[in-house]
């Protein structure tokens, strides 16, 4: 799933969500009902593609993060301990 479907999802659930409004105001209960259900879907279809991208992203900055030569040359990561010492 993509950003894009999310975003797809979303917009039926605008519409089911409408559609399920009209309906009640026509008293038709059975389809509003229908068409609620329908829009919650959607939108729980569009949350778990937004939450697999986001773990996605994640991943990638993690990756990133991990993937070494970040440190500078000649350190060894430990804290200075001048600056420990110095307060």
């Amino acid at each position: 799933m993509s950003l894009d479907e999310a975003g797809r999802q979303l917009e039926a659930a605008i519409h089911d969500a409408r559609v399920a409004f009209d309906c009640i105001e026509l008293d038709d209960l059975e389809r509003a009902h229908t068409n609620a259900i329908t829009a919650r879907a959607a939108v729980d279809a569009a949350e778990y593609a937004i939450r697999v991208e986001a773990e996605r992203r994640e991943g990638e900055g993690e990756k990133e993060s991990s993937g070494g030569g970040s440190a500078e040359p000649g350190s060894t990561g430990a804290s200075d301990s001048s600056e420990e010492l110095s307060g």
